[in-house]
């Protein structure tokens, strides 16, 4: 019986911790919680009934061992530094410009990623085995934590890996997720007890309890940043160091992304931004690396924090709220997008009355309900997002939310993307998606129609007059039909159909934007149209050909040769094309009745410009026979700057390359026509 034991011990600790390593690194578990419980309980009494095979590497042993008296102060053999700050644009720049003329480069390679509000703590590991947990303290001692840190979810206690280092020093963030603080409160308030105040108190409080226990009830865990002392390995990058750690068995911050460039920089910052709704943890910035840790030693660092990195913040500004019901709302390529409908909240200036829940997967991750009160946050003063549910909040008059089956808008039933989060209606006669299509169509970014807007196409759909995009341009057969709306005399009649003919000239691109055709959206357009010229030209294109396009690529490719191969793709642009519309021309250097100013110049365009959107600009660029990059190269001829510039001016001047203010621009083009 006992080797029996013993061996049904070791294949549950293996089961244990193979099931950890699904949940808290690769995002992907396979078990409830409950079952992992039941797995737990039933490795703890083995152990219990046979302790000749315990041992302290037990997945058991991370719910809490005894209490400790008090706590240790220890020196860091390598200290933990702070980092510095900055809170705009400008001086993420003036951060590049710096690292730059440090290194005596014209580019570097970042790593960028969220700058977690958690708790910095370093884990210590020798021979792969956990052997110290520290707090940062002030950066030269912390307080030695490791009973505590042993309970932390995802640090393993012993590394995965069969040729673990000497020593090896992680160093990242604890911290509670937002549904696990939302729980804890919940639990709290039906105990009767004190209810914690934020998810970052909390963490750091739990890690000041001298019995792990009871750091464990809190359900903190880890995820790693970077690295301190170590023997027997080395890293030649940051990105290296994430993959080495991940392997391991160790959680890593998400979404470290490696970025060639400040411009490439500011793009990764964008798009993280948008995607803080999709994070289950308090997040209060982005932190900007240099990438390879060679030239981290050139840069080196003052008393306070290292010169290879920056934390780009924001302020954050949260509300409380009541959800008063959640809709769903079908976009124009029938994505099915839930809302909550909040009570009218102030959040930093302004009143927030709705917020996007995004996809079935967040409204479950949320466990939010019509009833419910809730945190909204705007980070930066962004678009808000719920951030979390107050679930001790909660009186039992909530109800919950059923995603639809069909369509709200068609009655069809609703498709999963493969391999996907999203919810589609898959009827492309929807009537609510060809009222996102057309209001698309005619928006200032596609076709830009004078006078056919949201309320009047909504009009014309409800009586019958509009049914698809090339029925816009059949409405010159129903002015009786257009006269009798409500509003629309003699004179507004006149314009919407002038705006209407006037739209017929657009540039293919916007027609192209205005298609509704997945992952296209204007600058992808304008790169078709650069390389193709006609739309005919596009549509005879294999899969294989528009991916090999550069800035295109497989997924945008797939899509497009998808919408023109379908029939209804085909049947629409016939149906434009013997309506009038422009479908492009062949590729030639002039392209308008101007005298080839620009003819075979490219030209960068930085800042923000006055007289015309970044769009305008480069349509004014391409009509006049030159090329819009979006680069500064060699190859540049001259950079078009308005107000607020960035790297683009900087490295110009490096390279010597003609600046001309807007006015400078447009003067440039009035002499030659």
């Amino acid at each position: 019986m006992s080797e029996s034991a013993r061996g049904e011990i070791e294949q549950l600790r293996r089961e244990l911790n193979r099931h950890n390593r699904l949940y808290f690194v690769d995002a992907k578990p396979e078990i409830t919680d409950r079952e992992f419980d039941r797995l737990l309980a039933r490795l703890q009494q083995l152990e219990r009934d046979y302790p000749q095979y315990d041992s302290p590497d037990s997945p058991s042993h991370k719910v809490g061992g005894e209490p400790v008296e008090g706590f240790a102060t220890v020196e860091h053999r390598v200290p933990m530094l702070s980092i510095e700050n900055c809170f705009s644009e400008d001086e993420l720049i003036a951060f590049d410009e710096r690292v730059r003329r440090a290194l005596d480069v014209d580019l570097v390679e970042y790593t960028v990623e969220y700058k977690i509000d958690g708790v910095a703590v370093a884990l210590v590991y020798e021979g792969g085995h956990l052997v110290q947990g520290l707090t940062r303290g002030d950066g030269r001692r912390g307080d030695d934590i490791t009973h505590n840190v042993r309970t932390l979810g995802g640090v393993p206690l012993r590394l995965d890996t069969d040729n673990p280092p000497a020593i090896l020093e992680i160093r990242g963030e604890a911290l509670i997720s937002n549904t696990d603080f939302a729980h804890l409160r919940a639990a709290q308030q039906q105990a009767g007890e004190q209810i914690y105040a934020n998810p970052r108190n909390t963490s750091s409080g739990a890690l000041k309890l001298l019995d792990p226990k009871q750091c464990a009830v809190r359900k903190l865990r880890f995820l790693a940043h970077g690295w301190g002392y170590t023997e027997g390995v080395t890293f030649e990058s940051c990105t290296d160091f994430i993959d080495a750690v991940q392997s391991m068995g160790i959680p890593v911050t998400p979404s470290v992304n490696a970025a060639r460039g400040i411009d490439a920089v500011r793009d990764s910052v964008q798009q993280m931004k948008d995607q803080l709704h999709r994070l289950d943890l308090e997040v209060d910035g982005i932190v900007v690396k240099v990438n390879r840790f060679d030239l981290r030693e050139r840069l080196g660092a003052t008393s306070k924090s290292p010169r290879w990195v920056i934390a780009y913040k924001w302020e954050r500004y949260e509300a409380v709220t009541r959800v008063n019901e959640i809709t769903v709302q079908v976009g124009k390529t029938g994505a099915l997008t839930p809302v909550a409908g909040l009570e009218p909240v102030e959040i930093a200036g302004t009143t927030v009355s709705r917020s996007s829940l995004h996809n079935r997967e967040e409204v479950r991750r949320l466990g939010i309900m019509v009833g419910d009160w809730v945190v909204v946050e705007k980070a930066g003063k962004i678009i808000p997002h719920v951030l979390r549910v107050e679930e001790h909040r909660r009186d039992g008059t909530q109800v919950p939310f059923e995603f639809p089956a069909t369509c709200p808008e068609c009655e069809l039933s609703v498709v999963q993307d493969e391999g996907g989060v999203y919810i589609r209606c898959p009827n492309p006669n929807c009537p609510a998606q060809i009222r996102q299509t057309l209001i698309h169509f005619a928006s200032r970014g596609a076709m830009d129609i004078e006078g056919l807007g949201e309320k009047l196409i909504e009009q014309l759909i409800d009586v019958g007059v509009l049914g698809g995009i090339a029925g816009i341009y059949r409405l010159q057969r129903s002015r009786t039909k257009l006269l009798a709306l409500e509003r629309m005399g003699e004179k507004s009649v006149d314009n919407l159909l002038s705006g209407i003919e006037a739209s017929k000239k657009q540039p293919l691109w916007r027609l192209l934007n205005g298609l509704n055709i997945r992952h296209v959206g204007t600058r992808n357009a304008q790169v078709l149209t650069e390389r193709f010229g006609l739309l005919e030209e596009i549509m005879a294109q294999s899969e294989a050909d528009l991916a090999a396009v550069e800035e295109i690529g497989p997924v945008i490719a797939a899509s497009v040769h998808t919408f023109f191969s379908s029939k209804a793709g085909q049947r629409l642009s016939r149906e434009l094309r013997e309506l009038g519309l422009n479908c492009g021309e062949r590729v030639a250097p002039s392209r308008e009745t101007v005298s080839g100013t620009l003819d075979g110049l490219t030209i960068v365009v930085t800042g923000t410009l006055s007289h015309f959107s970044r769009d305008e600009i480069r349509e004014v660029i391409r009509k006049h026979g030159g090329k819009a990059s979006g680069s500064v190269s060699g190859k540049t001829d001259f950079v078009v700057a308005g107000e607020s510039v960035g790297s683009k001016l900087t490295k110009a001047r490096e390279l010597g390359i003609p600046v001309l203010t807007e006015d400078e621009f447009l003067a440039k083009l009035e002499e030659h026509q």
